[in-house]
């Protein structure tokens, strides 16, 4: 069995994997990141969206083999002293969810979107987040909440 080296949350792993074994699994059997939800495995929902060395990744299309000697950033890495990520403070005051299951891979993908473009526009927002899929809402508290996360973040956002 390959054995791995991940660093996840700013803790580094050290772990022997199958070579079939998916990301999301290693987070969630191994390493107790349950943060990141299992959705569809076939990368269409991106509920298991997490950042791969700084860029967001579908955990469920990604080998854990394949994150050898990467860094990885899960939903539960993003508060700092147990206060919210601001994208994570304003997808809650937004209403931004409900069932919740979507919104940590919306979270990655919206932080990983505005690392791209901090001053996007409303269909900047909705074209970023095209392969993060939410059953339950509108998507219109979704975009709202990645504005206010942008503002929240110190980045200027575009009015409508």
């Amino acid at each position: 069995m390959p054995r791995i080296t991940v660093t996840v949350d700013g803790v580094k792993y050290e772990e022997d994997v199958e070579p079939r074994l998916l990301l999301v699994h290693l987070l969630r059997e191994r390493l107790g990141r349950t943060g990141t939800p299992v959705g569809c495995d076939t990368s269409n929902c991106g509920a298991c969206t997490i950042m791969l060395d700084g860029k967001s990744a579908k955990s469920c299309s990604v080998l854990a083999v394949q994150a050898d000697g990467c860094d990885i950033l899960t939903i539960e890495g993003l508060s700092e002293g147990g206060r919210m990520h601001p994208m994570q403070r304003a997808f809650h005051e937004e209403h931004a969810l409900q069932c919740g299951y979507c919104t940590p891979g919306m979270v990655m993908a919206a932080i990983d979107l505005l690392r791209e473009d901090p001053d996007p526009s409303e269909e900047t927002i909705r074209h970023g987040l095209e392969g993060n899929l939410c059953r339950c809402t509108g998507y219109c508290n979704i975009v709202r909440a990645v504005r206010r996360g942008a503002q929240e973040m110190g980045q200027a956002v575009n009015t409508p």
